[in-house]
């Protein structure tokens, strides 16, 4: 039996009726079509798929729209301040923090929820809050580098 929820994405008021079962990355790619929040690996340990829910990093992929009525969701399109990168992209972009881009977004999501709690992490807080978002391609050098040059921009 679908239900109608409200709630804000990137700073805009949605109200849309779903199935109980929608979980929230369907919701955000295919009902909203905003396709940088990516599926990986669906049990929520690549990272690929997280979003910031009233200021918090979720798994999209294990949490259901239905929970989150009335709240507020940030994705990777709703970090850019008009068509100004924040800090954090423009990090990745500056020191190469991706390589093929499926990963990207959740990193990118990631590396700015640790840095509004700790703008100013060591790496080793870096490491830890990072690890779980899985990238196959860059060996987490660079990511680790644009992610802490963010850091001190900040």
């Amino acid at each position: 039996m679908a239900q109608t929820i409200q709630l804000q994405v990137n700073g805009a008021p949605y109200e849309r009726e779903i199935e109980p079962n929608r979980l929230l990355v369907d919701f955000i790619r295919y009902d909203l079509g905003l396709t940088g929040t990516k599926e990986g690996c669906s049990v929520g340990v690549c990272g690929a798929c997280a979003v910031l829910l009233d200021g918090k990093m979720v798994s999209s992929c294990l949490t259901l729209a239905a929970s989150v009525d009335g709240s507020s969701i940030t994705t990777v399109e709703g970090l850019a301040a008009e068509d100004e990168m924040n800090a954090v992209q423009r990090a990745f972009v500056d020191y190469g923090g991706y390589q093929c881009g499926i990963c990207t977004p959740g990193q990118v999501v990631a590396a700015t929820a640790l840095l509004n709690e700790n703008p100013s992490p060591t790496e080793d807080e870096v490491k830890e809050w990072m690890m779980g978002n899985l990238c196959r391609c860059t060996g987490y050098y660079k990511i680790l580098e644009a992610v802490m040059k963010a850091g001190a921009a900040k």
